[in-house]
């Protein structure tokens, strides 16, 4: 049996969001193929993780006996989501790009579950695992587009997913999002609504794979 963790970032629900769009196409395709199979899910707008203290930190570096009452209580919730990681199969993360970056709540994730000498550094806990990331985004800052060097969303995540959790990163990366919304984009429609099928095909597609690749 294969476990999936899902997770959402965007501050709009679902009937508003492009990402969160992206990620059920992809957790519906997966629940399909293996009914049998566990969703951890963690919607970090309805339910945010807590942003990362001193106490927490200090804790992951020293020993569990040493620990302080406020270390306890702040490493628990870091070591609860730690282990969704590393119990995970297969992830689906929802990310996408605010003012040219991802959303606080999804930086508050990170930096909870990122562990030097656990989840990070020379032998990851959950190195390998595949995850599959919907980079969601308003315009498009793809190569040869006039926005190409404000691209942070990708190149963050493929340093500290990849680099950092030695995770194996796919994107999905549904662009031109406000173009239904903007009447100066109205000319870009079409293309927002090619990308947008695209992107479900894609995540469809891919869930399926992964299964396949998993349950064999």
């Amino acid at each position: 049996m294969a476990t999936l963790l899902h997770i959402d970032s965007s501050v709009f629900p679902s009937e508003a969001s492009a990402s969160r769009a992206v990620t059920a196409a992809f957790r519906k395709s997966w629940q399909e193929q293996h009914p049998d199979g566990a969703v951890i899910y963690r919607d970090l707008r309805a339910e945010p993780v807590p942003h990362i203290t001193a106490a927490g930190h200090s804790a992951g570096y020293t020993d569990p006996a040493d620990h302080t009452p406020e270390q306890a209580r702040d490493f628990a919730v870091r070591v609860k989501l730690i282990e969704e990681l590393e119990q995970a199969d297969a992830v689906v993360l929802g990310a996408p790009m605010y003012n040219f970056t991802i959303p606080s709540t999804l930086k508050a994730w990170l930096d909870n579950v990122l562990l030097i000498g656990r989840t990070a550094g020379e032998n990851p806990s959950a190195k390998g695992t595949p995850i599959t990331v919907v980079a969601s985004r308003g315009g498009s800052y793809a190569p040869g587009t006039p926005r190409e060097n404000y691209e942070y969303v990708q190149n963050y995540l493929s340093a500290i997913l990849a680099d950092g959790f030695g995770l194996d990163v796919d994107f999905i990366v549904p662009e031109l999002t406000m173009a239904p919304h903007n009447p100066a984009m109205a000319e870009l429609v079409p293309l927002f609504e090619s990308s947008r099928e695209r992107a479900l095909r894609d995540a469809s597609d891919k869930a399926k794979a992964l299964i396949e690749r998993l349950v064999a």
